[in-house]
């Protein structure tokens, strides 16, 4: 497994308040990694570490698979919070004076991100005119500018209308189908979120507290009946040979999850406790994305 980012244990304190605990995180090569978490949990702050905007209070990272942060930073392309903008000129104009101040000596290189953000024909209007999807597209032009291999941002989604939203959904879908860029991405939009994210790191008060795979997270809020049984195998080859079910699976020794005649609950547990199985639970289980993310997080999904 090749990580653009790992961190083992990285913690940032104010005062006496940790905002980021002991947090392990990892992001594969080539990955969308959707960041969740409430206000407040770590989320930014956590970022700005990661971008060497703020200095850990303990921990340790690698980027790219080297400690030398530095080095390997100039390979990373930032948006968090506002992007750095100035309102009173042109994108055209905004991207010409960081590619002077960053050194960058291909001229054609403003007008590529232009094309790539969709800003090309914005012209002379100014970018205190933009609408708030253009200005956000800007900051991940600007964010782009140095040709990195891995992008964060920081809810560049927040505040968009629909149109808005699918626009920076299609772009960072581009960059990172097209130019394999890595994205770490937080969002309290989680819906938007499912439909990019290839992997999920899920926050709260500072803590990481669980990271998984798109297509796990698909399985965990797949509806199905769960029991909790004694005898594993035996009630197995009772769903099969009995009762004729196939579609169930057994993530953990003493527990099954059916995936089909779930309007017949009350069957199903009848003909297992008569061929002798000792039933602790049974109930449906299963839920959508929203509703999930937000158990997981406790009560509501919001946040930073």
């Amino acid at each position: 497994m090749e990580y653009v980012l790992e961190t083992e244990a990285l913690t940032k304190v104010y005062g006496k308040a940790r905002v980021v605990k002991e947090v392990d995180m990892h992001v594969e090569r080539g990955s969308i990694y959707g960041f969740i978490g409430k206000n407040g949990a770590g989320k930014t702050t956590f970022m700005r570490m990661v971008a060497g905007l703020a200095a850990p209070a303990s921990g340790f990272m690698t980027l790219f698979g080297s400690k030398e942060l530095e080095k390997q930073r100039v390979r990373i392309g930032t948006l968090i919070e506002s992007p750095g903008i100035y309102p009173g000129m042109t994108a055209r104009e905004n991207l010409e004076i960081l590619r002077l101040s960053l050194g960058i000596t291909e001229k054609g290189r403003v007008e590529e991100m232009l094309l790539m953000a969709g800003l090309s024909d914005a012209g002379k209007k100014k970018v205190k005119h933009f609408s708030m999807g253009m200005k956000q597209r800007l900051g991940i032009a600007i964010a782009m500018l140095r040709n990195p291999d891995f992008l964060i941002l920081d809810e560049p989604i927040n505040g968009l209308d629909p149109a808005g939203i699918k626009e920076i959904r299609d772009l960072l879908l581009k960059l990172n189908r097209e130019k394999q860029i890595t994205i770490l991405i937080s969002s309290h939009i989680l819906g938007e979120l499912s439909k990019i994210a290839t992997h999920y790191g899920i926050i709260r008060e500072g803590a990481l507290i669980e990271e998984f795979e798109a297509k796990e997270l698909e399985l965990r809020c797949r509806r199905c009946q769960k029991l909790s049984v004694d005898n594993t195998e035996q009630a197995a080859r009772i769903l099969e040979e009995v009762l004729h079910i196939r579609n169930f699976d057994v993530p953990k020794p003493g527990t099954i999850r059916i995936f089909e005649r779930l309007e017949d609950l009350a069957e199903t547990n009848r003909v297992l406790v008569q061929n002798g199985i000792a039933l602790s639970e049974s109930y449906l289980a299963g839920q959508d994305l929203e509703g999930y993310f937000m158990e997981l997080l406790g009560n509501d999904g919001n946040g930073k």
